[in-house]
């Protein structure tokens, strides 16, 4: 029931099918599928996964990425490293060294270790082997829906901030400005800032989204871009540092952002570049909200989220650009050879520049006391 739970339940849509990002093979539950996200949007491929060391290489090179994903992928991928367990044999340690692995494969997002290490108590309360693997495999899908619920949830506590500004506008169009990747190729279904934009515009809310671009990756452009235009969302691409611009000009509503990490004081961890909006957005007098199901925040960060990994990304992909060239597939050098990069992945927006949080429970403000009554947390 659950295996069929993972793959029919779909709202999301590419050419009209139903898909998720990331399932078991029909009649084979020991392979994971997933929309490998390197070759969007110029290619639609499904690339299967057999083994755990396979999973933190799509994790780690960015065949799927977005917070509520990877963490969806690292519990597939020690599912998959306990299929490989033949004896009893140091199996235990076999299985942590695993986790271990997948959990390093990119740092800064917290639902990857937060989802490989329950899916590890799980199998650790286990005795057989048999037993183990089926744990794995319960917990597993059990964190897929969880996370697709949480998504969907997000998307109606969402709505309601879009249905107000819409009604200040007399129903004109919300713009709504996005930086990165949150939409459902970020998470398993809806997205976690999409999913509001998504719900708005199926209820008959007129919508128009600015999508950052979101060097170096182009996250916005190639994969934002690519699921508004399937669900017939109208929106426009801008350069990375246009928005400020557009918020002098009032030509933005509302800005929404996802989270790889929030802390429990209100402070978002997200895409590099997500700071310079947030203050854009603050002088500017607009809301900034981020939205995040709980597996987004980490209830052990400090205040200001110090003592979070930021990830430094390899150089190469700031020195190139990816594209279609002639109907093939390029990389392009865009600067001098060996210039030095220093690509960092995330920065931290401080919770003084957060209007708020939109989370699966509903919305907060971004501070430990409404947080942590919210989740009601002691």
């Amino acid at each position: 029931f659950l295996y069929k739970e993972s793959i029919f339940l779909h709202d999301m849509k590419v050419r009209g099918k139903q898909f998720e990002t990331i399932w078991l093979k029909p009649g084979d539950p020991e392979i994971v599928q997933v929309i490998d996200q390197r070759f969007l949007p110029f290619e639609f491929r499904i690339e299967d996964i057999g083994t755990a060391e396979e999973m933190v290489t799509a994790i780690r090179d960015m065949h799927v990425r977005g917070a509520p994903l990877i963490g969806v992928a690292g519990a597939f991928g020690l599912y998959l490293a306990v299929l490989k367990i033949q004896g009893h044999d140091e199996m235990d340690s076999r299985i942590r060294k695993a986790a271990i692995m997948l959990k390093t494969a990119r740092p800064t997002a917290v639902n990857l270790s937060w989802a490989v290490d329950r899916v590890l108590l799980e199998i650790e309360r286990a005795v057989s082997i048999g037993e183990k693997k089926a744990k794995a495999l319960e917990t597993a899908l059990q964190i897929l829906g969880e996370e697709r619920a949480s998504c969907r949830k997000i998307g109606e506590h969402g709505l309601r901030i879009i249905e107000e500004i819409s009604r200040s506008k007399a129903g004109q169009p919300v713009n709504i400005l996005t930086h990165c990747n949150a939409g459902w190729l970020a998470c398993v279904d809806y997205g976690t800032a999409t999913a509001p934009v998504y719900l708005a515009h199926d209820a008959g809310i007129k919508i128009h989204m600015v999508v950052d671009e979101t060097r170096p990756r182009n996250q916005g452009a190639r994969l934002t871009c690519w699921e508004l235009q399937q669900h017939g969302i109208p929106y426009t691409l801008v350069v990375d540092n246009a928005g400020g611009h557009m918020m002098q000009r009032n030509m933005i509503d509302l800005v929404l952002v996802g989270s790889d990490r929030t802390s429990p004081y209100g402070d978002v961890v997200n895409k590099i570049g997500t700071y310079l909006k947030a203050l854009a957005a603050r002088d500017n007098h607009i809301p900034f909200y981020a939205a995040l199901p709980s597996s987004s925040i980490d209830w052990n960060l400090n205040e200001g989220a110090y003592g979070t990994p930021i990830e430094e990304r390899d150089g190469y992909e700031v020195r190139h650009m990816e594209g279609m060239v002639d109907e093939a597939h390029a990389e392009l050098l865009i600067v001098p050879e060996n210039t030095t990069v220093l690509n960092y992945g995330f920065d931290i927006t401080p919770a003084r520049l957060v209007t708020g949080l939109i989370t699966e429970k509903g919305v907060t403000g971004a501070n430990y006391e409404s947080i942590m009554k919210l989740f009601q947390k002691t």
